[in-house]
């Protein structure tokens, strides 16, 4: 993913808005659509991965206290 995390929602957010604005033509509504799928996975892979560097940080998975 090219954006950080926070700017692929924010365009994810500005897909949705065009996309219930509605007025759009069939191919601009599947281009949109395509979109906003390519980056929630991309941002689902950066949820999963930041899940594994926490995971791994604390060791089994389970806080411990200092």
């Amino acid at each position: 993913m090219d954006k950080t995390y926070e700017q692929s929602l924010a365009r994810l957010e500005e897909i949705v808005a065009k996309l219930e604005e509605g007025g759009l033509s069939l191919d601009e509504t599947l281009a949109l659509f395509a979109e906003g799928t390519q980056i929630i996975g991309a941002c689902s892979k950066t949820l999963d991965e930041a899940e594994q560097k926490i995971y791994k940080m604390t060791e089994d998975g389970a806080l411990h206290e200092q």
